[in-house]
């Protein structure tokens, strides 16, 4: 069973989030802190699995916690919560080591989904948020890159969210390889980051990915 952490300053959120949570048979939320400093404190004192983090905290930044806490704990999956989502923050919190990004407006079944699929290493995106990257995305690129078979593959693995090492799992090959084929991508569609690469792959039409209804 995981041990859950919630951080959200709305006390009512956060205790109404907890108290889902909890109701699931396989989590258990072990508390509820409305800052930085009393997320971290009780990261501590309570050791969760998964911490649920709002981005904008009474005394904070959750992202600057986010990744203060995955350095320190390399095993604690983190998942982020905002209200106002761009490319930047999707960045950010990628940088920080989250695992996932959903919108504060979304539906409990995609939190409580999330909770059951954060894996360390991997960093989901909510689809209607990739959506609206791709509709903001302004590169000029005149159409798709020429990608080999084995590189939309591991796109396509990409965009659900996998890391490298489920990815070679999943096509039965080495690690270092698909970081290889990782790498090309970046190269091939001029992106900085995996998420990028996604973000132009749907714009090209290389690969789709569907939102929620």
């Amino acid at each position: 069973m995981d041990r859950v952490l919630v951080v959200d300053d709305h006390r009512v959120v956060a205790e109404l989030l907890a108290h889902a949570i909890h109701s699931q048979p396989d989590f258990e939320a072990v508390g509820c802190a409305r800052g930085v400093e009393d997320g971290l404190r009780l990261v501590e004192d309570l050791a969760p699995d998964i911490v649920v983090m709002d981005v904008r905290l009474e005394d904070g930044d959750g992202l600057a916690a986010t990744y203060e806490l995955t350095q320190k704990h390399p095993e604690l999956r983190v998942i982020i919560l905002s209200a106002n989502i761009d490319e930047g923050l999707l960045r950010r919190a990628a940088d920080a080591n989250a695992c996932a990004v959903l919108p504060k407006d979304g539906d409990l079944h995609s939190v409580i989904d999330a909770l059951r699929t954060a894996q360390c290493g991997s960093f989901t995106v909510h689809p209607r948020l990739l959506r609206r990257l791709v509709r903001t995305s302004h590169d000029r690129a005149v159409g798709p890159p020429p990608l080999t078979q084995r590189e939309l593959e591991v796109l396509r693995h990409l965009s659900t969210g996998m890391g490298a090492t489920q990815i070679a799992r999943e096509l039965g090959v080495f690690v270092h390889t698909c970081r290889g084929h990782v790498k090309s991508l970046l190269a091939k569609l001029d992106a900085h980051s995996q998420l990028e690469a996604v973000a132009k792959a749907v714009r090209l039409g290389l690969i789709h990915v569907f939102a929620e209804t």
